[in-house]
């Protein structure tokens, strides 16, 4: 189904289902974990993150965009565990400032609100690093705004954002010499993965 316009319902259902799909597959994302500390908790901490967004949406019929998406960001934000669960609560907050105040929005317009995502959740590392989570979050959005200059829906926009994500993801040991040591991806990239999945 091609989503053209995303509004609070849908903006709810997509977090709820996500935060339900990344629970099940935590574990392996924590057997992903070797940076910043190889302590195996970046599927856990990012899945906690995420339920508690969607805690925040359970049960909640008709939001505006704006509402649902600032629900899931408060939600998010306190929520939030280690150092993935963190970014990804600014990824949540930079979704809910580009939406401010919509109703609605048309479905391409989830790339823009990408875009902020990126500026905001890079602003909230000190000393961001290529080759994490930043990195592939950076190509989604790249993905997404490709796709929305098409004029894709909803379900356009994040396939092309995922396509890009996936790639950029198995490219991180690359970046990053401590991946490629251990042999593995970068795990909170892999985590964002699901999420939008």
């Amino acid at each position: 189904m091609a989503y053209r316009v995303l509004d609070g319902t849908t903006f709810r259902d997509i977090i709820i289902e996500a935060g339900k799909y990344l629970s099940a597959r935590k574990k392996e994302v924590d057997s992903l974990n070797v940076f910043p500390v190889p302590d195996g908790d970046t599927g856990t901490n990012m899945s906690l993150t995420l339920s508690s967004a969607a805690e925040y949406l359970q049960n909640k019929e008709g939001l505006p965009l704006h509402q649902a998406a600032e629900m899931a960001s408060h939600g998010a934000l306190m929520g939030a565990r280690g150092n993935s669960g963190v970014i990804l609560s600014q990824i949540f907050r930079g979704i809910a400032k580009y939406f401010s105040g919509k109703e609605t929005a048309p479905a391409r317009e989830f790339a823009a609100a990408l875009d902020e995502a990126v500026s905001t959740a890079y602003k909230a590392v000190m000393k961001p690093v290529e080759g994490t989570i930043l990195t592939v979050l950076r190509a989604v959005r790249d993905g997404a705004v490709a796709a929305s200059r098409e004029d894709a829906g909803l379900d356009g926009l994040l396939k092309a954002g995922l396509e890009r994500g996936r790639e950029t993801l198995k490219h991180t040991p690359d970046m990053l010499p401590v991946l490629k040591q251990a042999g593995v991806v970068d795990a909170g990239g892999k985590g964002l993965i699901y999420v939008l999945e």
